[in-house]
């Protein structure tokens, strides 16, 4: 029987071609030139569904790992801070991009996540109050908690939507921030702030000593950094399959059309209910890998620059695509490191205020513009021109 004959014993409607084999995998030889072939809608819908796909992967996360061991202290802090970053533009990109519910209040969840990871895991002989307990009870926490007070707020969100939504959040924000300032037990008070989580896992003081694996040296910055890079990737993987579940499509439909959906049987309440949780337990989990990383944390910090820099990450990298959010918090990271190195080749760019312009109001003047650009020209940012490069390569030398 050649491959694409009919299978005997098969009559009308039920005669098909013989696609696959006993397991129902497409064979092969039919698969080779055609990669994006499915013949089910599992196999269409799986996370990783091409053998390149998963080159290209694997090939990312082995030169994610290499990093620490061949970057210096200032760019490996920075790499840490990507992928921190990057968990936390996952989460609002479930709630925006997903869900299309927009929130300027994602700072404020940062700062809960963070503070609930000092009080848990902070030294009880510093100067605000702290318990001392292990980071694997003070990381859960630090998403338990700021997802509880999206459960909370929820009910006002879901009641509003767009421009009143996004101002709502922005109040939430302030409120947060006021609350942060006056509550000295708990942050250290305004212009104080307060030493972070100490970094003690499974009763191991990652700060004590430097292990030597072979040829590979791992520094106490290495230890925490490949921590941050299991969490980003354990974190990507679930928002992925979430988007991919029931979930997920309930996200998308709301997101497209609210009353459509709900003519559907989508419960609007639910959905959008369940969209802030997860992305404030996201944004926590950051705030306290965040806070960690720098030491020590003041109230100003969880300010609305800090949720502009993630809103940022979310436009440019690429609305409703967790790949994006990583591009993107990659662009935001590593965009100001790229400048610095650049003022010692460009004269009129400075580190402070002595040259024309400074790296800061280079780095806002980009922002801003690229903002600008994905959002009228390109809404899945720097993500949906990799596409469009990489489909024109897959089609060349045709044009459509």
């Amino acid at each position: 029987m050649s491959e694409f004959e009919i299978k005997p014993g098969l009559t009308g409607a039920s005669k098909q071609l013989n696609f696959e084999n006993s397991k129902g995998v497409v064979r092969s030889a039919i698969k080779r030139g055609r990669p994006t072939l499915y013949t089910s809608y599992e196999t269409s819908m799986q996370m990783v569904n091409t053998n390149t796909k998963k080159v290209w992967l694997g090939l990312l996360i082995l030169f994610a790992l290499s990093l620490p061991f061949t970057s210096s202290g200032g760019w490996l802090h920075a790499f840490t801070l990507l992928t921190i970053y990057a968990i936390a533009g996952i989460g609002l990109n479930l709630l925006m991009g997903y869900a299309g519910q927009i929130s300027l209040g994602h700072a404020f969840f940062m700062g809960l996540g963070a503070y609930t990871a000092a009080v848990v895991a902070g030294d009880p002989a510093r100067n605000a109050l702290g318990f001392g307990l292990d980071l694997a009870i003070a990381l859960p926490l630090a998403a338990i908690i700021p997802g509880i007070v999206g459960l909370i707020v929820a009910p006002l969100a879901t009641r509003v939507r767009g421009l009143y939504l996004a101002v709502l959040t922005l109040g939430l924000l302030f409120i947060g921030e006021q609350v942060f300032k006056t509550w000295s037990g708990l942050s250290g008070g305004a212009g104080n702030g307060r030493y972070s989580a100490q970094r003690i896992l499974f009763g191991i003081d990652l700060n004590a000593n430097t292990y030597a694996v072979g040829p590979f040296i791992f520094t106490p910055e290495v230890v925490y950094y490949l921590i941050c890079l299991t969490l980003l990737i354990a974190l990507a993987i679930l928002a992925k399959n979430i988007a991919r579940s029931k979930v997920g499509r309930a996200f998308a439909a709301v997101r497209d059309r609210d009353i459509a959906a709900e003519v559907m049987g989508v419960n609007l309440y639910k959905t959008k209910t369940l969209a802030f949780a997860l992305s404030s337990a996201y944004a926590g989990i950051a705030g306290a890998l965040l806070s960690i990383l720098i030491g020590t944390i003041t109230p100003e910090q969880w300010n609305l620059f800090m949720s502009i820099d993630i809103l940022a990450i979310v436009v440019i990298g690429g609305v409703a695509t967790i790949s994006g959010s990583i591009i993107g918090a990659a662009f935001v990271v590593l965009l100001p490191v790229i400048l610095r190195e650049l003022t010692q080749f460009i004269p009129w760019l400075s580190v402070s205020s002595g040259g024309l312009i400074n790296v800061f109001q280079l780095q806002t003047i980009l922002f801003g513009t690229l903002i600008v650009v994905f959002v009228t020209i390109e809404s899945r940012g720097l993500f949906g021109l990799w596409i469009r490069i990489r489909n024109y390569f897959k089609a060349w030398p045709f044009s459509y």
